[in-house]
């Protein structure tokens, strides 16, 4: 049977301490989701019911989030405006900023989107009732709106899991990290300890996010117009 170095896992708490990498990459992941999804929302809603200089601005700033590579602006975000700006920034601040930054430009794009596709003749039969504009959304457009975002809102969030890897770049002791300075530790003793962390790590990933995938797949089936 060929060394894939398990044996790394026998060696004091490694599995542990990757475990705990874990947990810090979920948690980046899950205030990121957070903050994404209340102020992408409210940044949605904001696009479709604003001028053509609020929606140009919300073009340009889905734009600018979209052509960026998320290193970039985790690198732009921690050195950069750090040192702009003469503030400690620790690298797991600079992560929740970057990803809600891009959370929230997706969340809203998508929220958009959603408010647009809803048939206009619902809209107008809800203001021709007397409805304002506020007991409109809140009453026929938002529960329409939230049925179909939250099959695409679960991908939002399995990607923004997956992308979180890269804060490794920025000094961030997450999942990858902890693989990295395991692997590091036993360069010597387990020569091939990288196959056996490296594969533990690809399934811890799996196992956060497959669960959250197959309920996107279930709600795009059974919630489908």
């Amino acid at each position: 049977m060929p060394d894939l170095g398990l044996q790394v896992f026998s060696q004091g708490n490694n599995f542990f301490r990757l475990l705990q990498g874990a947990g810090v990459t979920i948690g980046i992941a899950f205030l990121s989701v957070l903050i994404s999804l209340v102020l992408g929302l409210i940044w949605g809603i904001w696009l479709t019911r604003g001028g053509i200089l609020v929606r140009t601005i919300g073009h340009l700033y889905l734009e600018f989030i979209r052509i960026m590579p998320q290193l970039v602006l985790l690198f732009l975000v921690y050195f950069g405006l750090s040192k702009t700006l003469h503030i400690n920034l620790s690298g797991w601040t600079a992560s929740i900023i970057v990803f809600s930054l891009w959370g929230i430009a997706e969340m809203g794009d998508l929220v958009q989107a959603a408010i647009h596709s809803l048939p206009p003749h619902q809209s107008e039969s809800g203001l021709a009732l007397g409805l304002s504009k506020n007991q409109l959304y809140r009453y026929i457009i938002l529960p329409q709106v939230f049925r179909r975002l939250l099959p695409q809102m679960i991908n939002l969030i399995t990607r923004m899991i997956k992308t979180t890897s890269l804060v490794v770049l920025i000094g961030v002791v997450e999942m990858v990290k902890v693989g990295q300075q395991i692997i590091e530790s036993n360069r010597l003793a387990i020569p091939k300890a990288a196959f056996a962390v490296y594969g533990t790590i690809f399934l811890l990933y799996f196992a956060i996010c497959f669960p959250i995938s197959k309920l996107a797949s279930y709600l795009e089936t059974h919630w489908r117009d």
